[in-house]
């Protein structure tokens, strides 16, 4: 059996696949025309952020699942999915810690102006350290829109390592359950924003979240916040961020993802002073990424040897799914 891997992962992973008996076959490129063309006489594939189309999943006649890379699942064709009952699974738990911690650390750094002082260090201006414009987190309203796992396990680690109060704004998640695990429910967004010294994102990117913070919600938040976001790029309108950041709404931002990765090179945010960017690494730590290719492989093989796997997008999908190549 031939998986088709659209993007590398862990070699961990990979041995899970050869393991079973199967061939782990890179694509040689991860744009779907490529994928579309080498796809056809594989019986499994497993993509990262690059997803998968629905027109790359109709050229694969042998195709019985398809792996997920991860929590992020916007790039995938659904739709296509189930209308091929093929089963689309995916990875909700491998890389929480690893996200949770870059967003504490993506915080620390637009709170403490971390790349200033070292762009300061660098030119020789050591006085910097004399704009007592550094602040703590201790004590500090951090509010957390989406609270998934990795939602859940940022605010832990703020509420206990910083003492920090902590408002949840979840539309899916029930207010008795927000409070029950130790934090404040938040139900309406723009009055939140106006209390909150912190806003971390973690919302699924869909059509009610897509854009969700642009110039009116930087406009409702508190002067002086932080913004940061380690979910999906298009969650954030990027222009009316920048704005926000440069007119000193807020003190700063934070993105670890982009509506296009990699962002053009001419992208406003690469020349915006005041916004902290990393290149979607997020959840890239090498613990995370043995956890989530091990965890997609041991998937993609239950579904192949006919186990249900612990993570399937659609459950609907299970019982109609594609049994033989």
């Amino acid at each position: 059996m031939l998986c088709l891997l659209i993007q590398p992962i862990h070699p961990d992973g990979i041995a899970v696949l050869e393991a079973a008996g199967m061939e782990a076959r890179m694509a040689s490129a991860a744009d779907m025309e490529t994928v579309a063309a080498e796809i056809v006489e594989a019986d499994a594939v497993i993509t990262r952020n690059a997803g998968l189309s629905g027109a790359a999943m109709r050229a694969a006649k042998r195709l019985r699942v398809v792996g997920n890379h991860g929590t992020g699942l916007d790039p995938v064709d659904l739709n296509t999915a189930r209308e091929l009952a093929l089963p689309v699974i995916y990875t909700p738990e491998a890389n929480v810690q690893s996200v949770a911690e870059h967003t504490i650390a993506q915080i620390m750094a637009v709170a403490k102006r971390i790349r200033e002082a070292d762009h300061a260090v660098r030119q020789n201006a050591f006085d910097y350290r004399y704009t007592r414009d550094f602040v703590e987190l201790s004590g500090r309203t951090l509010l957390i829109v989406g609270f998934g796992a990795i939602g859940r396990r940022t605010a832990e680690i703020a509420q206990a390592g910083f003492a920090m109060r902590v408002l949840v704004h979840s539309p899916s998640v029930d207010r008795a359950a927000i409070a029950a695990a130790g934090f404040e429910p938040a139900p309406d967004l723009d009055a939140a924003l106006g209390q909150a010294d912190i806003v971390s994102l973690h919302q699924r990117l869909n059509d009610k979240t897509r854009g969700m913070f642009g110039a009116g919600r930087f406009a409702a938040m508190k002067p002086g916040a932080i913004l940061v976001n380690t979910a999906r790029g298009a969650l954030v309108q990027a222009e009316a961020l920048i704005e926000a950041v440069a007119s000193g709404r807020l003190r700063g931002a934070a993105m670890d993802v982009f509506e296009s990765e990699p962002p053009p090179a001419d992208h406003p945010l690469l020349a915006a002073d005041g916004v902290v960017l990393s290149p979607h690494i997020a959840g890239a730590t090498e613990e995370a990424m043995i956890r989530t290719a091990v965890q997609t492989a041991e998937q993609v093989v239950d579904v192949l040897e006919g186990r249900r796997p612990p993570h399937l997008v659609d459950e609907s999908v299970w019982e109609l799914r594609r049994r033989t190549a």
